[in-house]
């Protein structure tokens, strides 16, 4: 299968159940979304994009460390359920679009989403991606990489596409049996580390 899965794939997951993938209910994405947000090399970023975004539970936790936040999903249900949960954030917008939020940022959070496209969509994505991110600008990907036949491409695919991609460089890693996670600059400027940007040698 080559082709994106197409909205009402999300739009029946959202009607047949009330917490899909067990975003809000799990210890294990509980964990995850914790690692996500140490994973993110600077405290503060002054404008973020989290393109599927559910139903908010990583863009409430994200949303504190963001002078302005950009929510994306392509499922009404998962829009107005993260917009209630965000409702309390000024600086957060919540938009149902299949477009990547128009802009430019220094932070973009990918989490569990690109292994939903056929390969063209997946290419034109990421091109998108690191062409809205500024110098120097961070993306974190993060992907489940077990079997999911379902899908359009498994998780370790998308992050060895990922690795590959002209303009990026990767700031760290983390590997799991269930999930990859790496974080990359914009390029140039060569990459930091989190030492290097509190200024430690």
């Amino acid at each position: 299968m080559d082709t994106s899965l197409p909205r009402e794939h999300f739009d029946d997951l959202w009607a047949a159940e009330a917490d899909p993938w067990g975003l809000e209910s799990s210890f294990y994405e509980d964990r995850k979304r914790s690692l996500v947000l140490a994973a993110l090399p600077d405290a503060q970023y002054r404008r973020a994009a989290e393109p599927g975004c559910a139903g908010g539970a990583l863009s409430v936790q994200l949303a504190p460390r963001c002078a302005e936040l950009v929510c994306t999903d392509v499922s009404a249900t998962a829009v107005g359920r993260a917009r209630s949960r965000l409702a309390g954030f000024d600086h957060v917008r919540v938009e149902q679009t299949p477009a990547f939020p128009a802009g430019r940022f220094d932070l973009v959070v990918v989490s569990e989403l690109a292994y939903y496209f056929g390969a063209a969509d997946r290419d034109a994505f990421w091109t998108g991606v690191v062409d809205a991110l500024e110098p120097g600008g961070t993306l974190l990907a993060v992907h489940w990489i077990r079997p999911a036949p379902e899908y359009p491409v498994d998780g370790n695919r998308v992050h060895d596409e990922l690795a590959d991609r002209p303009g990026l460089g990767r700031v760290a890693e983390h590997r799991e049996a269930d999930f990859r996670l790496d974080v990359y600059g914009r390029t140039p400027p060569a990459p930091r580390s989190v030492a290097q940007r509190v200024g430690l040698r």
